[in-house]
């Protein structure tokens, strides 16, 4: 079992900031996204505070956000990338397989990624995602390089919302429609 103190609050601050935008979303009646919260057994409590200073995860968690954007079911995970590579030791089997069943109700997956060292915040589609969990499990890398991104997928900050991912949301759905009607066509 992993313990809190060491992993805590890891990504606490794009946390917040993914749901000081959800709040806002929320108040403009564009999606209900909430945090999943990731079950925990106490061990060490403060008496004077109440406040929990030790715990374990009781289980693996899915995703960092669930809920639904205009009718659509959405999932995504909040990730930090400090340099250019990106590991997929930080993406959990459990997560990826969660994705890969939540896509297949219809819904849409996807990893809010911010990599600190280019101050930016990324949209990664499942499907781009599970290409390279694939490559990884082929034998390939087992990470992915943020040269290897289409940019045009950057989270830009705007209309007052601190990570305004709606759009790349939009652009997303926008590729699998065409996906779609190119595989009709054909």
């Amino acid at each position: 079992m992993a313990s809190w103190k060491s992993r805590g609050l890891r990504g606490s601050m794009l946390e917040e900031m993914i749901n000081i935008t959800n709040t806002k979303y929320r108040e403009k009646g564009l999606a209900l996204i909430q945090k999943v919260p990731t079950p925990i057994t106490p061990i060490k409590i403060d008496k004077e505070t109440r406040h929990i200073n030790l715990a374990y995860f009781d289980q693996k968690s899915t995703v960092d956000y669930i809920g639904v954007v205009q009718g659509i079911p959405v999932c995504f995970d909040a990730k930090e990338c400090a340099g250019d590579t990106f590991s997929l030791r930080n993406v959990h089997k459990h997560q990826i397989q969660f994705m890969k069943e939540f896509e297949a109700q219809e819904g849409v997956a996807f990893l809010l990624i911010y990599f600190k060292k280019h101050n930016l915040y990324y949209y990664l589609t499942y499907e781009l995602l599970s290409k390279f969990w694939k490559r990884a499990l082929e034998g390939g890398r087992k990470s992915f390089r943020f040269d290897e991104l289409d940019l045009s997928f950057q989270i830009h900050i705007k209309n007052g919302v601190c990570i305004h991912y709606l759009e790349q949301l939009q652009k997303d759905l926008l590729l699998r429609e065409a996906n779609i009607q190119d595989n009709i066509k054909a």
